[in-house]
């Protein structure tokens, strides 16, 4: 069964997030755990989130993703930032403790000159400060377009940062389809080999989420800017055998498309019309 679904809007709440996916036909969704441009954040409301603990079993979701702000630079070269970057970092690992089968998934920031090195041991330290003992949920490290001076440009990267973080069962990676392209790995016409690159430096038991996207760019062009399914540079049959590739068939899909509700409605439609029972 293709697991798949898209970005929602937290603002009316946890069950409403549930049940807006279910009239789409997703079986998960994503959702920003608070303001993405800045960092203001809902109250905690447990009871909303048990309710969708209940509804999630009994359609049997797969996992959600909680997305961080893009605000969270843990590397940045201000230390106002950085602190920042913990606190919302913590303090949404703590909120999500009440919801069940939720991955957090957050961009891993931009050294600002101070050279991936720097970025990635200050990504590693705020890691190894906000994450805690007997956490329920498994962070995940984005793949990025590799634009300006961003972190996690190439698989290396990522692995770096994995390496340095001492709870290591509750770390894993969510793999952006338009952003790896963007970065210079042929996901048209050379899954496998982008696969094996990815096994090989990190390993692929650590992949536990796919943000899939088309791009409006070129292999390599390093920009970021995603497009429909279907309608940018990656296209229909790319992702028919992404989708269906023996080693990520099985893994959680999430549209960040550039869509409203019937326009998700219309791609999770496609994308299960592709998929090879």
């Amino acid at each position: 069964m293709l697991h798949i679904g898209c970005h929602l809007s937290v603002s009316q709440g946890f069950l409403h997030m549930g049940e807006e996916a279910l009239s789409i036909g997703a079986d998960t969704f994503q959702f920003f755990t608070r303001n993405p441009r800045g960092g203001s954040v809902r109250p905690l409301d447990t009871d909303d989130m048990a309710a969708l603990n209940r509804l999630m079993a009994e359609h049997h979701f797969a996992p959600i993703l909680a997305h961080a702000p893009y605000t969270l630079n843990g590397c940045s070269k201000t230390e106002k930032t950085r602190i920042f970057a913990r606190e919302a970092m913590a303090d949404d690992l703590r909120r999500l403790e009440y919801l069940d089968h939720c991955r957090y998934n957050f961009h891993p920031g931009s050294h600002v000159g101070q050279g991936a090195e720097t970025g990635i041991d200050f990504i590693a330290d705020m890691l190894n400060t906000c994450m805690f003992k007997g956490q329920k949920t498994t962070v995940l490290l984005e793949t990025m377009a590799g634009k300006g001076t961003e972190v996690g440009r190439n698989f290396e990267e990522i692995a770096a940062i994995i390496e340095k973080v001492e709870l290591q069962d509750n770390i894993g990676v969510c793999l952006d389809t338009c952003h790896v392209f963007d970065g210079g790995y042929d996901i048209v016409h050379h899954l496998d080999d982008v696969l094996t690159q990815f096994d090989t430096r990190i390993g692929l038991s650590r992949l536990k989420a796919i943000h899939i996207n088309d791009s409006k760019n070129e292999l390599g062009s390093h920009k970021d800017r995603h497009e429909k399914i279907g309608e940018g540079h990656i296209g229909i049959e790319a992702f028919t055998q992404i989708i269906n590739h023996p080693a990520l068939r099985q893994l959680p899909f999430y549209l960040e498309t550039p869509n409203e509700l019937p326009g998700y409605a219309h791609e999770i439609s496609l994308l299960r019309s592709l998929y090879k029972e």
